[in-house]
């Protein structure tokens, strides 16, 4: 499925926002160009893969196969290149079930968000796209030793130490073919491009870091401006089970200035879920921008490629530029353009092939509204919420027992406990009954709360869930979760499975005491689509999310905390 977010209560001012699917090939539709704004691209790519990426092969084969990945590369930047024809001003929404039924022609659907923003009259040509991210392992493919993958490998010089343009100087270094055409299609679309691609570094055995095989490799992004100059390069730090790199030893902290947006940071994939670099780049810099190769594999219910993304963008009020790679066989989907306030993303299992996204995003993202500056007549749901944290008397249970000091005796049924599986987590749970409630469950010493209404009852199970502990499959770091989750089916053991359909619909408040300020809401209804908090922010030492009307069943609704220095 490909879509943009609901119709939010907050709108992205001070820039008039479009957003398009574009499937391979085809020609590119948008709105006017707003001042403040800038034209992005993200290419989920089905890569060709080697048939054999454990047998070793030579540099002219290894070049073959990248080049069919770089034809293709080439292909979307020429595309994204093209001037944007003018259009109506139009509102429009498509689901996937949708796209496929639809001519060619339909299916590079235009999604514009009516904001608060002050067009220009008449219509006016869209400056061509100004930045393009390609996704990780895309030219070159996954799943080599480290022998395997050498040929594969271009030589890396230090930007940072050398001003080079490898289309205009290609004799300079040798084994730098991918740089050359990477630094060319820059120069032919006239916009910047990030890519990712294996490197390769000489090192001497003084050095002690330095592999028994006398060279680093490296998962490396690539930054080239649109004059095909090979601005900045970022090396992966966190690797993913990658026997064939290296980390490096010092953490790259890149960050590369453009003429149309300022700032942009840089890191890759399962970097997101470490503080160096990602945290720190957001954290101690003025970075308004992130972008984003990877090559991830959905794990749902809290963790798919473009719920993690969307997360990141609302927690850290940034624009958040992520190109996944597109194996339905691997579970390998999800990219997209998020904002704040809106997110313009491709999520598909079922079609094999590549997807262009192309949005107009602000130079300045604003993010939502917090408690702290929100204005207006509050709602009742946030009433009672407010009233709840401030202790006035409200029933408040859990599994043990119902305090309730005198208040309206409501939903008094204290729900079992239970404890599922939920992404190698042992979770514990309580499961949501009824139209109306006001729910806690504890672990450690996290306890999560949850006030809803549902203004019909669906006939499937939810349940609100807490872990506070170490994640130890896949990778090893501390979380903090609240869930809100449909389960897989009607059995308490069903909660926590992948499941991607839901009708039951929720108006809610979410929270949670955390420990950490690095919080991020997870947000997912049926059919993959993304939502986008009403509110979120502390009160009384708690961090809630809260949501209203939602556009479809809730999946998964979370906030998901990382301690860090508990890694």
């Amino acid at each position: 499925m490909s879509g943009a977010s609901s119709q939010l209560a907050f709108f992205l001012c001070g820039c008039y926002v479009a957003a398009l699917g574009v499937h391979t090939g085809e020609h590119c539709v948008a709105e006017h160009q707003e001042v403040g704004c800038y034209v992005a691209a993200v290419y989920e790519h089905q890569s060709i893969l080697s048939p054999n990426p454990l047998a070793l092969t030579s540099r002219k084969e290894a070049l073959e196969l990248m080049n069919q990945n770089l034809d293709i590369y080439e292909e979307q930047v020429m595309t994204a290149a093209q001037k944007a024809r003018n259009a109506p001003g139009l509102e429009r929404r498509v689901s996937g079930e949708q796209q496929q039924n639809e001519a060619p022609a339909l299916r590079a659907a235009v999604w514009i968000s009516s904001g608060c923003c002050r067009r220009r009259r008449g219509p006016q040509p869209v400056t061509g796209v100004q930045i393009i991210v390609f996704p990780e392992d895309g030219i070159h493919g996954f799943n080599f030793t480290r022998t395997s993958i050498y040929p594969f490998l271009d030589f890396m010089p230090s930007p940072r130490l050398v001003k080079w343009n490898p289309c205009l100087e290609p004799h300079r270094f040798n084994d730098t073919e991918v740089l050359q055409r990477l630094s060319c299609m820059a120069i032919k679309g006239e916009m910047f491009l990030v890519a990712n691609l294996g490197t390769k570094q000489p090192c001497h055995s003084s050095d002690p870091g330095c592999p028994n095989d006398g060279r680093y490799q490296f998962n490396t992004n690539v930054v080239f401006s649109s004059n095909g100059t090979l601005v900045d390069r970022y090396r992966k730090q966190n690797l993913y089970f990658e026997a064939a790199f290296d980390a490096p030893l010092k953490v790259d902290h890149i960050i590369f200035d453009t003429p149309f947006a300022g700032k942009f940071g840089v890191f890759t994939c399962f970097d997101i879920l470490f503080f160096d670099p990602a945290i720190r780049l957001v954290r101690d810099s003025e970075v308004k921008h992130i972008v984003y190769p990877t090559a991830w594999m959905n794990q749902l219910p809290l963790l798919a490629a473009i719920q993690i993304q969307s997360a990141f963008a609302i927690a850290f009020g940034i624009n958040f530029l992520a190109a996944n790679i597109h194996h339905q066989s691997l579970g390998m989907t999800g990219s997209g353009i998020h904002t704040p306030l809106k997110s313009f993303w491709h999520h598909d299992m079922e079609n094999s092939k590549g997807h262009l996204i192309i949005a107009q995003v602000a130079k300045n993202p604003l993010g939502l509204i917090g408690t702290e500056n929100a204005t207006g007549k509050m709602d009742p749901s946030h009433t009672k919420f407010l009233k709840i944290l401030a202790g006035d008397p409200y029933c408040e249970k859990d599994a043990q027992e119902v305090h309730c000091d005198g208040a309206t005796k409501w939903n008094m049924n204290a729900p079992p406990i239970f404890y599922s599986e939920m992404m190698y987590d042992n979770f514990t749970l309580v499961p949501v009954w009824g139209k109306e409630g006001y729910l806690r469950v504890c672990a450690n010493g996290l306890c999560c709360y949850l006030l809803y209404q549902r203004p019909t009852l669906s006939k499937e199970l939810y349940a609100l869930g807490v872990f506070d502990g170490l994640h130890t499959i896949h990778g090893t770091y501390y979380v903090q979760v609240c869930a809100l989750v449909k389960c897989g089916g009607l059995g308490f053991d069903t909660c926590g499975q992948e499941i991607t359909e839901a009708t039951g619909l929720f108006e809610f408040h979410l929270w949670g005491n955390f420990s950490t300020s690095y919080i991020f809401p997870l947000f997912l209804t049926s059919g993959m689509t993304l939502e986008t908090p009403d509110q979120l922010g502390w009160e009384n030492d708690h961090y809630f999310l809260r949501k209203g009307g939602l556009s479809s069943g809730l999946v998964t609704a979370a906030l998901y905390g990382r301690l860090y220095e508990r890694d």
